[in-house]
């Protein structure tokens, strides 16, 4: 496997950034997807909040930008599903500018709310400020989680100071794992990610590689603590505020 220098991860984290759209009315998701799309990001499109739930739980964005008004449900129940098990950051756009109903999406997880109609440089700049706080920078030097530690500049992982020999691949599943720690990344993600788009159905091949990291990172544990089985979905890396969170196979 190539091994990639930092300036080359910076880069592949960059293109990296997918914004998962759900907007139903025609114009406003044709003017978002053409401003989105001229700015770099990679974007999937929906058009109810049923497939956005189901294109969340695939495509693991990096970002979603959600329209309240949505045919098939209300847009603050979607915001509480999609909360209740995706911690990716999450835009809500609407053309009501009550002050409550700001409060109450804000409240419900929303980190951020932007009235219709908009400035294309505000909904871009907000949008950047967003990644940043949510992401921070997954191309910097050195990569830390809890114990856990990643030089990628000389490609070596530490365990509580203890050195982790790891093969080219354990290597980029763990980077990508800790470059979005603490959010849930779908196995089809990591299979694109790691094995390109023709390995997104190699389920079993992506266990064994999980549990050989898990093995390695944690070799006295019986239930791993640091990368976590989220059922049916993915997988997680927690975060240091998590360190009882439970570990699956």
């Amino acid at each position: 496997m190539l091994i990639l220098s930092g300036v080359d991860m910076t880069k592949r984290a960059l293109s990296r950034q997918h914004v998962l759209l759900v907007e139903a009315e025609a114009e406003s998701r044709s003017q978002l997807h053409a401003l989105l799309t001229s700015a770099g990001f990679q974007v999937t499109l929906a058009t109810s909040g049923h497939e956005g739930l189901e294109q969340a739980a695939l495509l693991s964005p990096t970002v979603i930008v959600l329209d309240l008004l949505l045919p098939d449900r209300d847009g603050l129940q979607l915001c509480c599903e999609l909360r209740s098990w995706c911690a990716v950051p999450l835009i809500v756009i609407s053309t009501n500018n009550n002050v409550q109903l700001k409060v109450e999406a804000l409240d419900l997880g929303a980190d951020d709310y932007i009235t219709k109609p908009f400035d294309s440089e505000e909904i871009l700049a907000r949008l950047r400020a967003v990644l940043r706080r949510a992401w921070g920078d997954p191309g910097a030097p050195v990569l830390e989680t809890g114990a856990l530690c990643l030089d990628q500049a000389h490609r070596r992982v530490t365990m509580a100071g203890r050195g982790v020999e790891l093969t080219p691949t354990e290597y980029e599943l763990l980077s990508y794992l800790m470059a979005n720690a603490g959010k849930v990344i779908t196995y089809p993600t990591l299979l694109r990610v790691i094995w390109g788009d023709e390995y997104t159905n190699a389920y079993a091949t992506l266990r064994v590689f999980i549990a050989q990291l898990r093995r390695k990172l944690e070799p006295a544990c019986k239930r791993p603590s640091y990368i976590v089985t989220v059922p049916r979905i993915g997988y997680r890396l927690c975060v240091p505020s998590e360190p009882g969170s439970p570990g699956t196979r």
